[in-house]
C-alpha cells in the first residue's frame, strides 16, 4: 500500500545532519508495514528487534547505553554484523524499552554513520512519562490512517488523484468524474483508513470481515487502555473513549463532561484526555474566542470538541450498518453529520492543518472549523451534509471579520463565488491550494 509518508522517509535518508527517526502513530495504522517496506526498497540489510515481542531485548540497553557497545550485542542477538552504511537498524515498538528510547541520544552523538529507525504505538504516552527522553537527539515522523487519496491508490484508482491534483482552481469538474468520487468517498466513510481494514476488503470484497477488524482494532485500543496505565486511570480513559460516539451524534457536538459520567468534571477527566491525545486515538478542536492570529492565543480552553481517528473505527462504534452506503447520500447525515465532521477533521490533520479550531457566536452561528495556511491567512471552513446551499454561519461569520477567503466542505462539485469557496468533500488537500 503506497503512502505518502514514504517521500519523507526517503528524505530522511538522503539528509548529511540526519538523526535517528522516531515514526510516531496509533496502534495498527501501518507504522511497521511502511518502515519494513522502506528497508525492502532502500537498503541491502535491515535489522529488526521488537521490543515487545522480545522483551530480554531491554536487557542489552540497561548494561549499557554507549552505541558501539549496543551496536555489538545487537550483532549478537541477530547472528549478522550491522553494516552502518548498508543496514537500516529498526527498534519497534520502542516504548516497551524506556532504556532503548534514552540510548538514541547516543546514536544521534556518537554514531551517527548508523541509520537507525523506530515506531512505537503508544510513543506520545512513553514520552511525555520518562524524564530521560533524547530531546533534539531524534526526528520525528507521524503516520495517520491511510487519507482518502491514499485510498484511492490502493483501490487502482490514481487517475482520479492525477485528475484532482492537475486542478489549481475551484472550476466545476465534469459530473462523471464528480459521481464516482462520490461513490469511492462513500465507502471510504465505511471502511476509513485502517490499512488491515483496507487491504482485507480489496482483497475479499466482504462487508463483514471489515467489521470484524475494525472491532478487533478497538478492542486493542481497549487493552492498551489497561496496558499502559493504572487501573483507575484506565477506566477514566473508556468512560472518555466510550462517550465520544454519543458526544459527536449530538446536533451540538462540543465535549461535556457531564455526558461521561453524573457530575463529571474537567479535573476528574483532563488527563484521560491527554492520554488518548498523546495516543493518537483522538483529535482535540478547540473553541476560538474570535480568530486573531496566532489562533492559539484565543481559545476558550473550556470548549472543545473531541474526533476519533479514524470514521470506519467511529462507524464501527456506533454500529452503522453497510446499507448506508446504497441509500443516496444518507450516510453523510447519519447521526447529525458526525462521520463527515469527524472525517473532515481527520483529513484537515493529514493534509498539514495540525491545529484546527472552532468558532461560535452566541446562538447565531458555529462555523466547524477555522484553519490557518502557509501564508498565515486565516480560513473558516463549514461542513455541510447535503446539497443545500446555504451558509448562515459563513455569512454571520463574513459580516463580523470580512475574510480574504470562506470554505464550504459538502458534497456539491466545486464552486467559487467571490470570497466564497464550495469544495467536495473528497478534495480536502486542495485547501493547500487555496
Amino acid at each position: 500500500m503506497r503512502r505518502a509518508l514514504y517521500r519523507d522517509l526517503l528524505r530522511w535518508k538522503s539528509r548529511k545532519n540526519r538523526k535517528p527517526l522516531l515514526l510516531e502513530g496509533a496502534r495498527q495504522v501501518g507504522k511497521t508495514y511502511l518502515l519494513e517496506e522502506f528497508a525492502d526498497k532502500e537498503y541491502s540489510d535491515y535489522a529488526y528487534f521488537n521490543f515487545e515481542k522480545a522483551p530480554e531485548l531491554d536487557s542489552l540497553f540497561k548494561k549499557t547505553l554507549d552505541s558501539r557497545s549496543i551496536i555489538k550485542s545487537l550483532e549478537l542477538f541477530r547472528g549478522k554484523k550491522i553494516d552502518p552504511a548498508s543496514t537500516l537498524i529498526f527498534f519497534d515498538e520502542i516504548q516497551a524499552s524506556q532504556r532503548a528510547l534514552t540510548s538514541l541520544k547516543y546514536f544521534c552523538e556518537e554514531s551517527p554513520e548508523y541509520n537507525v529507525v523506530s515506531a512505537g504505538s503508544l510513543l506520545g504516552v512513553s514520552i511525555n512519562r520518562t524524564t530521560s527522553f533524547p530531546v533534539g537527539k531524534v526526528n520525528f515522523m507521524m503516520l495517520y490512517p491511510l487519507s482518502f487519496f491514499e485510498y484511492l491508490s490502493a483501490v487502482k484508482a490514481d487517475l482520479l488523484i492525477d485528475y484532482l491534483n492537475k486542478l489549481d482552481e475551484p472550476v466545476q469538474i465534469e459530473n462523471i468524474i464528480h459521481d464516482q468520487l462520490l461513490s469511492h468517498y462513500k465507502m471510504y466513510l465505511f471502511l476509513g483508513g485502517m490499512p488491515e481494514v483496507v487491504q482485507a476488503y480489496i482483497l475479499n470484497d466482504d462487508i463483514a470481515e471489515v467489521r470484524n477488524i475494525q472491532t478487533e482494532i478497538l478492542n486493542a485500543y481497549k487493552r492498551d487502555f489497561s496496558k499502559y496505565t493504572t487501573a483507575a486511570e484506565a477506566i477514566k480513559i473508556s468512560k472518555i473513549w466510550n462517550s465520544i460516539p454519543a458526544q459527536l451524534a449530538r446536533e451540538n457536538k462540543k465535549f461535556k463532561y457531564s455526558n461521561v459520567s453524573k457530575g463529571g468534571r474537567a479535573l476528574k477527566f483532563e488527563s484521560a484526555i491527554e492520554w488518548l491525545e498523546k495516543a493518537g486515538l483522538v483529535y482535540t478542536v478547540k473553541n476560538l474566542k474570535t480568530p486573531k492570529l496566532p489562533l492559539s492565543g484565543y481559545v476558550d480552553r473550556s470548549k472543545f470538541k473531541l474526533y476519533v481517528l479514524d470514521s470506519g473505527l467511529l462507524g464501527a462504534m456506533l454500529n452503522i450498518q453497510s446499507r448506508v452506503i446504497v441509500r443516496g447520500n444518507s450516510l453523510f447525515s447519519e447521526y447529525n453529520g458526525a462521520f463527515i465532521e469527524n472525517y473532515a477533521a481527520s483529513e484537515l490533520i493529514k493534509s498539514g492543518f495540525q491545529e484546527l479550531f472552532y468558532w461560535t457566536s452566541k446562538y447565531e452561528a458555529e462555523v466547524d472549523f477555522v484553519i490557518t495556511n502557509g501564508d498565515n491567512k486565516i480560513i473558516p471552513i463549514e461542513v455541510k451534509s447535503g446539497l443545500s446551499r446555504q451558509k448562515k454561519s459563513l455569512r454571520v461569520y463574513d459580516e463580523k471579520y470580512n475574510p480574504e477567503i470562506m470554505v464550504r466542505l459538502s458534497p456539491g462539485n466545486f464552486i467559487q463565488d467571490k470570497n466564497f469557496v464550495n469544495i467536495p468533500l473528497y478534495a480536502i488537500p486542495f485547501l493547500s491550494k487555496l
